[in-house]
């Protein structure tokens, strides 16, 4: 016997008749002579079979078919139908007898005898009962459960004087067999309705396998184990990872519950409670889960529920590399110029000054105390330049030790040092290519480092470390330092070529003492900032702000701001701090007299109050009783509730000494 190759393709006729539906009809004589007649109109929709045997004899002939190829549906009529649906597992629909093909049949029969009988499968319908009552039509009505009892009935019948039968296949063939008038129950309408349910339900049924096995082949490529349950907590659908993690196949947990194949894994509360567990961290066994909960609810109504259990090692591991690679060496610039808040001249020099440097790609030095915004300057002249849409990476020098700040800045190759990484790894000057580096407190870099940054800056070319070939880059270098280059100068802790190199384009940012006409803009902008950073936290009472921020301002008319605009900043950050601590009746208190509150936040403001000179022998005591309370404040970082525990006094008595 020939058999096909491996590699044969199917025939077309084949491939058509595989994504058909199979349906087979099962049915004897009329039955079997209807569908046989009404099957070639269906062939275009499904594959119909007709089957000419019963009971146990059709149970067999199916399985041994289905074995061959899948059967979607079964079409049967009446006490066979009911057999085949006791002993497979493959949807049967069944004939029906509608009300208008009953009357038809019937009325046939009262034309022929008037001793008539109907033989139903099952009990006779109750508006056969009340149909036969009305008209007085003498029907003898008789039901059947197997075909026993139909032969039975028809013998009973033909000894009663019954001469005309109505009923289905069965009944009638034993009806002729006797010599009796048998009239078949079942119309074409009726057995055309039952192959059009039949059709549908396969379609259907096709839909959702297929709907099932790509859920199945997407559940089979997840890291992750899932398994979802029915409404009785019964295993519907697993994939392997859950497998492994219960430690058996699917077909042997496949119906179980839950509950009982994994207790700790139950789903027994999801579906009682209908509401979804995310991310909680259990055991199963000795292994630690992230397991999520959740109801499955399909077109509004529950219909089951699903786990899903992580790994919390794969979890750590997607996020360390997920970190790794989301890095931000290439961020862009933040800032504009126009951030730079201010409308002294002092400033607006600086910003002029800055915007002429954009259009230019020569070395930027910029020059300012701690807290003047340099890196805000340098990220404003990156984002005006030509390189705006290119990286701009920063770095602060004095934040790394020596062998590391040099990794940072040139990178390595594999094997280069004892925990250098396997590949190597970029610096941030190739990471800044063909845009800006931002060289922050440049003044504290190592001798031995700089002489590295001057030759990128001559050559423009990096060696990364345990390298031996240079690598090209284009970057512009801006640097900044708040230290006194020329006294490093002359001791040497600078080098005068990296100094001249550095020093090509420069912007000496202005100290806030130097632009006091801008804090009271700043204040307001820093008040601003800060509340939007706060997000969903309740926002400060403006009644109360309002007057600190503008007490401040007046108050520190002379102050010499030595943290500049970030001391300006945490200044209104700790007002803000302090309004949220602060009861009703205490808020009314500060609003009205908010200079007398700024004593109490910001001491520091009032250490060289002219105010405070020569004081009486009474005001000395309270001075002094102030400075205590003030410093216990202080060293509590404004925290009332804590002063007060230390002092061993109540907030009311610290309020009251306080003014």
């Amino acid at each position: 016997m020939n058999r096909p190759s491996a590699a044969a393709e199917p025939a077309p006729q084949a491939l058509q008749a595989m994504r058909r539906p199979r349906i087979v009809a099962v049915g004897f004589r009329r039955l079997k002579a209807m569908l046989q007649e009404l099957a070639p109109a269906y062939s275009a929709a499904a594959l119909v079979e007709v089957l000419d045997k019963g009971f146990q004899d059709a149970v067999g002939e199916i399985r041994a078919r289905q074995r061959e190829q899948p059967i979607d549906v079964l079409v049967a009529a009446g006490s066979n139908g009911a057999f085949l649906r006791q002993h497979l597992d493959i949807p049967v629909v069944l004939v029906k007898v509608g009300g208008f093909d009953l009357m038809r049949a019937l009325g046939r029969a009262r034309g022929i005898s008037e001793r008539i009988a109907l033989v139903t499968y099952g009990a006779v319908p109750d508006e056969v009962r009340q149909f036969d009552a009305r008209f007085a039509l003498g029907i003898e009505q008789r039901s059947y459960s197997n075909p026993e009892e139909a032969r039975d009935c028809v013998r009973e019948l033909q000894a009663g004087g019954i001469e005309v039968i109505v009923g289905p296949g069965l009944v009638v063939d034993c009806a002729a067999e006797v010599g009796l008038v048998d009239i078949f129950l079942y119309s074409q309408d009726a057995v055309r309705e039952a192959l059009d349910d039949a059709v549908e339900i396969a379609r259907v049924a096709r839909i959702e396998q297929a709907k099932r096995e790509r859920l199945n082949a997407i559940l089979g490529h997840l890291h992750d184990a899932v398994v979802a349950v029915d409404l009785q907590e019964r295993i519907d659908t697993l994939n392997p990872a859950m497998e492994r993690l219960l430690g058996a196949p699917a077909r042997e947990l496949l119906g179980r519950r839950l509950g009982d194949v994994a207790p700790a894994l139950s789903l027994r509360d999801t579906l009682r409670r209908g509401a979804p567990e995310l991310e909680a961290i259990e055991h199963f066994g000795a292994k630690p889960l992230v397991t999520s909960r959740m109801p499955i609810v399909e077109q509004g109504v529950q219909t089951g529920a699903v786990l899903t259990c992580q790994d919390p090692v794969s979890i750590q591991r997607v996020d360390r590399s997920l970190r790794a690679r989301l890095q931000p060496r290439a961020a862009s610039a933040r800032y504009a110029l126009g951030d730079l808040v201010g409308t002294s001249v002092a400033l607006q020099r600086a910003k002029a000054l800055a915007a002429s440097c954009a259009r230019s790609h020569a070395t930027v030095l910029i020059i300012g105390e701690s807290g003047t915004g340099k890196e805000l300057l340098a990220q404003g002249i990156h984002g005006a330049s030509p390189r705006r849409r290119q990286p701009f990476v920063a770095i602060n020098c004095a934040a790394f030790p020596e062998a590391l700040l040099e990794s940072e800045l040139f990178g390595h190759e594999e094997g280069a040092f004892t925990g250098a990484r396997r590949g190597g790894k970029a610096g941030l000057f190739e990471a800044a290519h063909t845009g800006t580096i931002f060289l922050d407190e440049v003044g504290e870099m190592p001798v031995s480092l700089q002489t590295r940054l001057l030759r990128v800056l001559q050559e423009r070319e990096i060696v990364r470390i345990g390298a031996t070939e240079p690598t090209p880059i284009d970057v512009r270098v801006i640097a900044a330092t708040h230290r006194n280059l020329d006294s490093r100068l002359a001791s040497g802790e600078f080098r005068t070529d990296l100094y001249y190199r550095l020093n090509i384009l420069r912007v000496d940012l202005p100290a806030l003492r130097e632009r006091r006409a801008d804090v009271p803009v700043l204040a307001a902008h820093l008040l601003e900032k800060i509340v939007a950073q706060r997000g969903a936290m309740a926002p400060p009472p403006t009644e109360l702000t309002g007057p600190l921020v503008a007490a401040l301002v007046e108050h520190a008319a002379h102050y010499a701001w030595r943290g500049n605009v970030r001391e300006l900043e945490n200044f209104i950050e700790r007002l803000i701090v302090y309004c949220d601590q602060l009861g009703p009746a205490e808020r009314r208190a500060a609003a009205s007299d908010p200079l007398d509150a700024l004593r109490g936040i910001a001491p520091e403001l009032f250490a060289g109050d002219p105010a405070a000179a020569a004081p009486t022998l009474g005001d000395a005591g309270r001075s002094a009783e102030r400075r205590h309370l003030l410093e216990v404040l202080q060293a509590c970082d404004g925290d009332r509730a804590r002063a007060c525990a230390r002092l061993g006094i109540s907030r009311t008595t610290l309020w009251r000494r306080l003014r």
